[in-house]
């Protein structure tokens, strides 16, 4: 048995290069439907985790996505998924990988074990002390990952993890650990399955509940969306008709009138006022689509 429980053999996969292809598609599955529950097991850890990027974001911080290998790309990915669907800082959500841009494409097996890059990362983003930086590594041990938490406590940064084993390394060094136990993987140390699978859902989780925290939602419809094709500017429209009761024909005037700006088209559709009013209204209510209703 090893230490790290990711790394284990899973006995319910042995003898697998002898399996159909039906049986290993079941055993694949039976080992997914495990995902969600170990998610669950760390609502706690996940809540404390995303009430502080909350208040990182109310206090003008930002939030850096940091990992290695599977688990960096999907932070970065995370990252770059959150900026264009929210009317986000480009800067408010960063996503760091070792290996940098390059490593999102092709393997860098040995970029994760150097302490020292990581910093070298942080320093060329001018991280602050009001930022929030959260280090994503399966195993809880990557040197890369644990290299931007040190840094990042030096400058008095608060920073958080997630990782896949329990009592990782990783987690004793920073103020907001989540530890999702997902177990040993079908083929075996190939966390880009359950373990990645975890991290995705807990990274939706934070950048969804954050989002919604500070006043990119109202009820459950992006109201802050960047309408930047042709999809979206539709789905904006409908978003306006949808709260405001207007035609889709009155929705397209507003959302022009408003710049594409979703929000204050809703609040001058609502309200009959210019837009200039309408940003005012938002920005009394701290950009909060329902207290300028």
């Amino acid at each position: 048995m090893n230490l790290y429980s990711t790394e284990d053999r899973n006995p319910k996969s042995l003898g697998l290069d002898l399996k159909s292809v039906r049986q290993t598609l079941k055993i694949i599955n039976q080992e997914d439907r495990k995902i969600a529950y170990a998610v669950s097991e760390a609502l706690d850890q996940i809540e404390a985790l995303v009430d502080e990027v909350i208040e990182t974001f109310k206090r003008g911080g930002r939030l850096f996505y940091l990992g290695a290998g599977t688990s960096g790309r999907l932070g970065v990915l995370d990252a770059s998924e959150t900026v264009p669907t929210f009317s986000v800082d480009p800067k408010m959500v960063t996503g760091l990988i070792a290996g940098g841009d390059y490593a999102l494409r092709h393997p860098i097996e040995n970029a994760e074990d150097s302490l020292d890059a990581a910093k070298k990362d942080l320093v060329n983003e001018n991280l602050r002390a009001e930022d929030f930086v959260l280090a994503i590594a399966a195993s809880g041990r990557t040197p890369y990952c644990l290299g931007a938490v040190e840094y990042a406590r030096e400058l008095g940064a608060k920073t958080g993890s997630i990782s896949c084993n329990k009592n990782s390394v990783l987690s004793q060094y920073v103020d907001y650990p989540i530890e999702i136990e997902t177990g040993p993987e079908v083929l075996s140390g190939s966390t880009r399955m359950k373990a990645g699978t975890a991290t995705k859902m807990v990274l939706n989780m934070i950048s969804t509940t954050a989002m919604i925290k500070i006043g990119k939602v109202y009820d459950n419809l992006m109201v802050d969306l960047r309408p930047t094709n042709k999809k979206l500017v539709d789905r904006a429209r409908k978003i306006i008709g949808e709260v405001t009761g207007v035609s889709y024909e009155r929705a397209t005037e507003v959302l022009n009138e408003a710049n594409n700006e979703v929000k204050p088209a809703i609040i001058m559709a609502e309200k009959n006022v210019s837009y200039t009013k309408a940003k005012e209204i938002l920005e009394e209510n701290k950009g909060f689509i329902r207290e300028g209703l």
